[in-house]
């Protein structure tokens, strides 16, 4: 740990005045060839300061100077300077892409240190031309380059030319499949690197060595790795790179069922992503997204964000990718039991495996012909099914019916023994009111009847005084805040900037008051002596349209999905007291709900009945709290944007829906989401 702060601090610090220090030797370096004579020793100069113009990536001026100092090398028939100057003209070459010149004057280059019998020169120009090859794909021809030149160098300690063909080589042996031998110069690569303090150097080399361990499936040295490259992005930033890297980190946490490290990178990866609109990154975290929330069993979520990747993928020329996407769009549509369409994408996907294997066989081919070892083309690693895939689909498809039948098998029998226990349980009680008529007189039944008005009273009061307790003090701060925000206005005690930026959180408090106001009427109309539910027949799927469009802009804030599955359906209730129902829900579940979660509403016949839902993917709730929820205790947390709440909206809910012969519960678990369901009658009973 202290030496990889020590790095970062060095690394700062060579950042900061590396720039300066290399404008200076420039500017030094053109006054002293200014004043010298026409000899070798002013070529010598002009090199230094040509390399100095690459590394300041001044490729025109380093030209002007290669030119000029050329024809004064060749008129003194100065060997070394010639080769050196080519050297450097292909370099620049190479830096446009332009690989035929580049190895044209290599070769020049070549053939002038030849003359010389220059090892080291020699041993250069092949590491360089090694690394054109690995670019192109000749990786038989790359890897010959290199090891040629690695001798040299090691042998006489040249850290920046080591660093070079380190990397060459490891690029060679991860596309000849040698992921040992390409472990260990992604090593080499990444200690001299740190040397060097070549923070874009330690970036790429460790990325390197974290896509090995993943090919590898040492998924924890993957992570670590990755996390590390994330440690030096911390110095330079590059958000393309950091989006490239989160969704692999996130993916990695998965493969050990660390869903909360996994959905964490994940989330903030598709973030990025979107911000810096990167279509690879964004369809490579939209994948995962959906493998990851399939694994959570949140089918609606997965179904959405593989979709989303499906879209994108259209856009994105990476077959490795569209490839996993076919996979999850197959995983997907068999967990729903839609066959049909899993097998669509099944072919889909194995009419695209079969062109990357031919593009894969005719690399190997030629592998072949050379006597080479086998070649992997893409660099990214993308885990591809095995081909046992028809066999692990058809196997997945008999569990999942298997696990049906069970299910169903398992809630018949609970219903049968609920229906028995019911039966047994209602003839106790009708027996138990029979006895206790006939043994009990009038006023025996009043007393009781009294008693229990009296209790009824007494917690009608508990929870008078506990919630004006709540709304006394949180409605007064928020009053608090808005008077003085007046005043200062008033007063002329801010400017328009300061204004602008307290106006959010002036909005704020207005809301906190309105919602505080809002439950107090609630609770205190819940709660009159003769409050009568007015039934009549409404459309809920009218009051689902409403109410989720009055939380939309919050949801859009918290970057939350909103759907929209309800249908229309007529229900016969008191259409005010449903729709404060409904709104309270939904204003939990945005409460309750983090970025990229998803709010979904929807209804079906039950009983006889309307089923309503409002279901979310947020933190959830224990069990617990669950037994807390719709009592008249004020129960309540802050939400993940830190908003306050009194606790007694559910309170309000339950009462209400029982005034309209309905139902409410609650099915969650902690970071998988919660479900409310509300049962309300159809018809007049």
């Amino acid at each position: 740990m202290y030496y990889k702060q020590l790095v970062l601090l060095t690394a700062l610090f060579f950042n900061l005045f590396s720039g300066l220090s290399q404008t200076r030797e420039i500017d030094s370096l053109t006054i002293q060839l200014a004043f010298q004579e026409q000899d070798s020793l002013k070529i010598d100069t002009s090199l230094q300061l040509i390399k100095s113009l690459l590394n300041s990536k001044n490729y025109t001026k380093a030209i002007l100077y290669i030119n000029q100092s050329e024809k004064l090398a060749k008129e003194l028939n100065y060997t070394n300077g010639i080769a050196e100057l080519n050297y450097f003209r292909a370099q620049i070459f190479a830096k446009n892409k332009d690989y035929k010149n580049a190895i044209e004057y290599y070769s020049e280059s070549l053939n002038y240190f030849n003359q010389k019998n220059d090892s080291l020169g020699l041993a250069k120009v092949n590491n360089s031309i090694g690394l054109i090859h690995i670019k192109l794909g000749n990786y038989t021809q790359g890897l010959n380059y290199s090891l040629s030149a690695i001798t040299i160098f090691e042998k006489k300690n040249l850290k920046q030319e080591l660093s070079i063909a380190y990397n060459n080589l490891a690029e060679a042996y991860f596309n000849t499949y040698k992921l040992e031998k390409s472990l260990e110069y992604n090593q080499k690569a990444l200690d001299v690197r740190k040397d060097l303090n070549d923070i874009n150097g330690i970036i790429a080399s460790t990325k390197a060595l974290a896509n090995i361990y993943s090919l590898k499936k040492e998924h924890r040295k993957a992570i670590e790795y990755y996390e590390n490259a994330l440690t030096f992005l911390n110095i330079k930033e590059n958000d393309t790179l950091r989006g490239e890297i989160l969704p692999n980190i996130g993916r990695e946490y998965m493969q050990f069922n660390e869903y909360s490290n996994s959905s964490k990178y994940l989330l903030e990866a598709i973030t990025l992503n979107k911000k810096i609109n990167s279509k690879k990154g964004i369809l490579k975290s939209y994948i995962y997204l959906s493998e990851l929330n399939l694994k959570l069993n949140k089918i609606r979520l997965a179904v959405y964000q593989i979709n989303e990747a499906y879209k994108r993928s259209r856009e994105v020329a990476d077959d490795n990718l569209n490839l996993e996407t076919y996979r999850v769009l197959i995983d997907v549509n068999s967990y729903k039991a839609d066959y049909k369409n899993a097998f669509l994408w099944q072919s889909e996907y194995y009419k695209l495996k079969t062109k990357l294997d031919s593009e894969k066989d005719k690399i190997l081919n030629k592998i072949s012909a050379e006597e080479t070892p086998l070649v992997i083309p893409n660099r990214e690693p993308v885990i591809i099914p095995d081909t046992t895939l028809n066999t692990e689909t058809s196997d997945l498809k008999i569990k999942k019916l298997k696990l049906l039948i069970y299910s169903l098998i398992a809630l018949i029998s609970i219903l049968l023994i609920t229906l028995f226990f019911l039966s047994k349980s209602n003839k106790k009680k009708q027996n138990y009111i029979s006895n206790f008529n006939s043994n009990s007189g009038n006023f025996k039944n009043e007393n009781i009847e009294l008693k229990e008005k009296l209790v009824n009273l007494e917690e009608i009061n508990q929870v008078k005084n506990r919630l004006f307790s709540i709304v006394s003090h949180d409605l007064k701060d928020s009053i608090s805040s808005i008077k003085s925000f007046i005043d200062l206005l008033k007063d002329k005690g801010i400017s328009q900037d300061e204004f602008e930026q307290l106006l959010p959180e002036l909005s704020e408090n207005a809301d906190n008051a309105s919602t505080l106001l809002l439950n107090l009427l609630n609770w205190s109309k819940s709660q009159m002596q003769n409050l009568d539910p007015k039934a009549e027949y409404f459309d809920i799927k009218e009051v689902f349209n409403e109410k989720m469009n009055l939380i939309s802009k919050k949801a859009a804030k918290k970057q939350i999905v909103l759907l929209n599955d309800s249908v229309k359906e007529i229900i016969y209730a008191d259409k005010n007291m449903i729709e404060i129902v409904i709104q309270n829900l939904l204003a939990n579940a945005v409460k309750f709900s983090r970025i990229g979660d998803v709010i979904t509403v929807s209804n079906r016949q039950r009983n006889g009945n309307a089923l309503i839902c409002i279901a979310d993917t947020g933190v959830g709730i224990s069990e617990e709290n669950q037994k807390k929820l719709f009592t008249n205790e004020g129960f309540t947390t802050r939400g993940t944007d830190h908003e306050k709440g009194t606790g007694l909206g559910l309170s309000i809910c339950k009462q209400l829906v029982d005034l309209n012969k309905g139902k409410i519960w609650v099915e969650s678990e902690p970071n998988f989401g919660s479900k409310f369901y509300i049962e309300l009658p159809k018809e007049k009973n």
